[in-house]
């Protein structure tokens, strides 16, 4: 297990705590990370990204999908079986689940579909327009135009 020490990251920056707290925690997770059920990330488009997790045996009913304090939640819980079975063989695995996935700022959920015994959620990175990268017009210094002036702002 790496231990690193994220004391010069607080002493040097403000709000970067959340990046430091992400590092930490996928530093110590436990390298058995549970394998059930299998997902696959992909991306679908410059901002936009699908996760397709494999439910087979799941109906959309004993699925959930949350988004709260940044991560997304995916979680099953299989209903008991009315009627008694008797199997020969179980390979399709029906136990319950819970997947857990850190979403970046500005990561949004923006639909979950359940087809052929799989669960895609669709997500979509909206960086707000203050935050996009804008062109300054550079002006010529001419006769013709006046300067910027610095003026005070006044406080009411």
């Amino acid at each position: 297990m790496r231990n690193l020490d994220f004391a010069p990251l607080y002493r040097a920056t403000v709000g970067f705590d959340r990046i430091a707290d992400l590092m930490d925690r996928v530093l110590s997770t436990d390298v058995a990370q549970p394998t059930y059920p299998p997902y696959n990330i992909e991306k679908t488009a410059e901002d936009a990204y699908r996760i397709s997790i494999a439910v087979a045996g799941f109906t959309p009913d004993e699925l959930s999908v949350e988004v709260k304090d940044g991560s997304l939640f995916v979680t099953a819980r299989k209903a008991p079986e009315e009627t008694e079975r008797t199997y020969l063989h179980r390979g399709i695995a029906t136990r319950a689940f819970e997947r857990r996935f850190a979403l970046a700022d500005h990561v949004r959920v923006v639909g979950a579909v359940h087809e052929h015994g799989m669960l895609h959620i669709d997500l979509v990175r909206e960086v707000p327009e203050a935050m996009k990268p804008r062109r300054i017009e550079i002006r010529r210094a001419d006769a013709a135009s006046p300067a910027i002036e610095a003026r005070p702002e006044t406080v009411n």
